[in-house]
């Protein structure tokens, strides 16, 4: 009976004996680390998990003392090799001589509110930096006015040349300083929303690339044919994932090594995805994802921010840009980086309309 309510809980549940050898997984174990309990029977727990040589030294000691603890938020490696964001707590098991038989280990994931906790943050950083360029923006642009018109009065009123040529400087430059603010302001006109395949999106951001790197990037599609179509503005959509593939593209070429160079397009439909606070049924997945040398840690948190760019020539407006289009449509970007494998992925929901989205209890 014990043994048939435990194979029926929700919870993650693992018997290690006091060597570390496993002797029991329920089967919410197995869908958890993914393995096999008929596979991995009596081997080492390492078969299964590993956190680091500190955590295994932890069940040593809780196997001596008899003391359950519980650790939180420990990044846990499946067999593998993906990693599992979790808390999870031990408890000894006392047999009849009053020592620890054998450890119970319960593991409560918590990937997904780790990742609504990283939307979210995510989501609040991009409008406090939106709400700032805004108001930059404006501060700028009325002087910017002034400038501009005090240097055509100077330039009628000069009839040296020489002397325009100077007032017609500061006339371009402060045309150049107005365009630059208008492109951190993002997209100026609100989407033209309409049903779209978006498949066509990404054929037309695949011949782009393959144009602009003159063959050197080899570009993969893995498409799912049954994602129905969104609800979307074509040419912003274009122009968001498009900012997205050409940093992929541009920090590829810029290494000098001979290593395959490859981009991977690929679209997923999701069911029940949160994004931010709300709940939908059927959620699109773009990812785009590159084997260049990875994002440098440092700049992971903004990099969503105007003016943020791991390159030396980058101007860290595409990202801000492509995350502002995405949000218009509901939608958000998200990252993750390593060395050989950054992966961004664009999250579109595809309800048509606002009453198939759900609140996120």
């Amino acid at each position: 009976m014990y043994s048939l309510l435990i194979d029926h809980l929700s919870t993650a549940v693992v018997q290690v004996n006091r060597e570390l050898g496993i002797e029991y997984l329920n089967p919410a174990a197995e869908m958890l680390l993914a393995v096999s309990r008929r596979r991995i029977y009596g081997q080492d727990i390492g078969a299964a998990f590993h956190e680091n040589e500190e955590s295994i030294a932890s069940l040593y000691a809780a196997i001596e003392s008899g003391h359950p603890f519980t650790k939180r938020d420990a990044e846990v490696e499946r067999a593998n090799g993906k990693k599992l964001f979790c808390d999870y707590t031990v408890t000894p098991i006392t047999g009849t001589m009053n020592t620890t038989d054998s450890l119970l280990i319960e593991f409560y994931p918590r990937d997904r509110m780790k990742r609504i906790s990283q939307e979210d943050e995510l989501i609040a950083n991009h409008q406090s930096s939106k709400e700032l360029v805004r108001g930059l923006a404006h501060e700028i642009k009325n002087p910017l006015g002034g400038i501009r018109g005090a240097a055509q009065l100077i330039s009628r009123a000069f009839t040296d040349e020489a002397l325009k040529d100077y007032t017609q400087v500061i006339i371009e430059e402060s045309d150049r300083l107005r365009d630059l603010v208008d492109r951190l302001l993002g997209p100026r006109q609100l989407p033209q929303k309409a049903p779209l395949n978006i498949h066509r999106v990404l054929e037309r951001i695949k011949q782009l690339i393959l144009v602009e790197s003159d063959g050197q990037i080899e570009l993969v599609r893995d498409y799912d044919p049954s994602i129905p179509d969104i609800i979307g503005d074509e040419s912003q959509l274009i122009q968001a994932m498009l900012n997205v593939s050409r940093n992929a593209m541009q920090v590829l070429l810029e290494q000098e090594d001979n290593l395959h160079k490859e981009i991977k397009i690929v679209t997923r439909a999701l069911r029940q995805f949160t994004i931010g606070a709300n709940r939908h049924r059927l959620v699109c997945k773009v990812s785009i994802i590159d084997n260049g040398p990875g994002i440098p840690e440092h700049i992971m948190k903004t990099l969503f921010y105007p003016m943020v760019s791991g390159r030396a020539d980058g101007t860290g407006l595409g990202l801000s840009i492509s995350q502002s289009v995405i949000h218009q449509h509901n939608g958000i970007i998200e990252c993750n980086s390593q060395p050989q494998r950054t992966e961004f992925n664009v999250l579109i929901p595809i309800e048509t309309s606002s009453q198939d989205k759900e609140t996120n209890p």
